[in-house]
């Protein structure tokens, strides 16, 4: 039986033990500029709820900076998989390491709702993602700055109240940033978007990403917004990772493209393969 742990070894050791996912294609990557990003390596993960096996033994190895997206069909386990990698649910079995000791504030997680204090004007929501840093001295700077990354800096004062559904999510992403995480996961952040909005904050994540060189790693149902947005896209079903392309499109990525439409229909038919079966 596997023993349910967090491991810090070494990236090296790491990669070694990892059984990585079936149908991977290698080909070249293209890197963040800084890569300040952490290594994520997972064997023989497992997870229920009650009787229901939700993860059935994934392994998979991240290496620093890459920016994953993770798609599959409702009630595949990706969301659990999200929650187990940010260590807000309790692992059952196997292991997932980051190669060294991680603080609390190098993995962060931005949800589908922007979960802002409205008792908070904006620069004081942000400052709520600082945690234990909340009350030093450069705390109003950091937030400060996080907001001019999401382009909200005169938004500082505002109640959440009166920000569009688009402005919430941008203070959002500026509260997990202003940490400066390592990794940071994506758990359908964009699904309550309008269109418009929707690419707008495609890329706003993808130029933080490129910018702060964090491990990202996104879940989604929008398999345009994973080709768009990822170096890399899992396909989990029945609780495995049943498909890992590597997305070698060049960025700034061109939305309706013939290369990115056809890894869009490659990923979609097995989704669709994958519903076929049930």
């Amino acid at each position: 039986m596997q023993t349910a742990l967090r491991t810090s070894l070494p990236e090296t050791e790491l990669a070694s033990r990892a059984n990585f996912a079936p149908h991977t294609r290698v080909v070249r990557e293209e890197r963040p500029l800084q890569a300040s990003g952490l290594p994520l390596s997972i064997r023989g993960l497992r997870k229920s709820f009650g009787d229901n096996e939700v993860l059935r033994g994934i392994d998979l190895h991240i290496p620093a900076g890459q920016f994953v997206a993770i798609v599959g069909k409702s009630g595949c386990g990706k969301s659990t998989l999200l929650r187990l990698i940010a260590g807000l649910d309790k692992i059952d079995a196997g292991s997932i390491g980051f190669g060294q000791d991680i603080q609390p504030e190098d993995i962060r997680v931005m949800f589908q709702e922007p979960r802002l204090l409205p008792w908070a004007r904006v620069l004081a929501n942000v400052e709520v993602g600082l945690g234990r840093d909340r009350a030093s001295k450069d705390a109003h700077d950091r937030a400060e700055k996080a907001l001019i990354e999401v382009g909200l800096a005169d938004k500082r004062d505002q109640w959440p109240s009166v920000l569009s559904g688009g402005q919430k999510q941008r203070v959002a992403l500026g509260r997990a940033l202003v940490s400066r995480p390592r990794v940071l996961a994506f758990d359908e952040p964009l699904g309550a978007l309008d269109a418009l909005t929707r690419i707008s904050m495609q890329r706003l994540l993808e130029r933080v990403w490129r910018d702060q060189g964090f491990t990202a790693i996104l879940v989604t149902h929008d398999v345009s917004e994973a080709v768009a947005l990822a170096d890399r896209v899992l396909v989990i079903d029945e609780g495995r990772i049943a498909h890992d392309v590597t997305v070698n499109a060049a960025r700034p990525r061109q939305r309706g493209s013939a290369e990115l439409a056809a890894l869009e229909g490659s990923i979609l038919s097995h989704l669709l393969s994958a519903d076929d079966r049930t």
